[in-house]
């Protein structure tokens, strides 16, 4: 499965948003990691769709929208409008996960869902034939910067199994405390898109990415 390399821009410095994309693409990156929070579903708040339409039509990366909000439906046909190319869907903060799941779908975008670190793998099994992407959180949402939690690996490997038990083409994402030093250890576990944020942003970007897309390049 082609391994993917997906920026959080929670990280970049947005005065240097447009160039700091730039050369994330520059360095290899296929995806762009959005992390919308509204400060209630998860203690923080950081930015909406006008950011993701700003940049739209100005990068040819996929746009990654990961909503840790609260009943994401509200929101799901104003981020598909402004160039969501997927939008990702805490399973916690549903009401109606399938009504969401088929909202995402009507709007012609791709479907992700994801957990916590304290939610099973177990609750997206009714629903995985139905989505293009899990992703599992290996910290707690909310902050960047966090570090790793290795048990996440476990829910990986758990994930992956039922994936392949099923036959089914599914993208595993992970996001939190992903660096360089833990990339090939997860990209062994199942994963294949990899959102990073302190680790790309800051310093060297393109070389940054290079790095990361040198090691997940090994696993495809």
């Amino acid at each position: 499965m082609r391994m993917k390399l997906a920026p959080s821009i929670l990280s970049a410095d947005f005065k240097e948003l447009g160039e700091e994309i730039k050369k994330t693409e520059e360095g290899g990156a296929e995806y762009l990691h959005f992390d919308v929070m509204d400060g209630m579903f998860v203690p923080n708040i950081s930015f909406g769709a006008p950011v993701l339409k700003s940049i739209q039509g100005h990068t040819k990366q996929v746009l990654d929208v990961h909503l840790m909000v609260t009943e994401p439906i509200r929101y799901i046909e104003v981020f598909a409008k402004a160039g969501a190319d997927i939008i990702t869907v805490h399973t916690e903060a549903c009401q109606d996960l399938q009504a969401t799941i088929t909202e995402i779908r009507r709007q012609g975008v791709k479907v992700g869902v994801t957990i916590k670190p304290a939610t099973p793998v177990s609750v997206v099994t009714p629903i995985l034939d139905q989505v293009d992407m899990v992703l599992i959180m290996s910290v707690e949402p909310g902050f960047g910067g966090q570090k790793f939690i290795p048990e996440s690996l476990d829910k990986v490997r758990e994930l992956k199994k039922m994936i392949d038990e099923r036959n089914l083409s599914v993208d595993i994402e992970i996001d939190g405390g992903v660096t360089v030093d833990n990339a090939a250890e997860i990209a062994e576990a199942g994963v294949n898109v990899f959102v990073a944020g302190s680790s790309v942003f800051g310093g060297d970007i393109v070389a940054k990415t290079r790095q990361f897309m040198e090691i997940l390049m090994y696993y495809e």
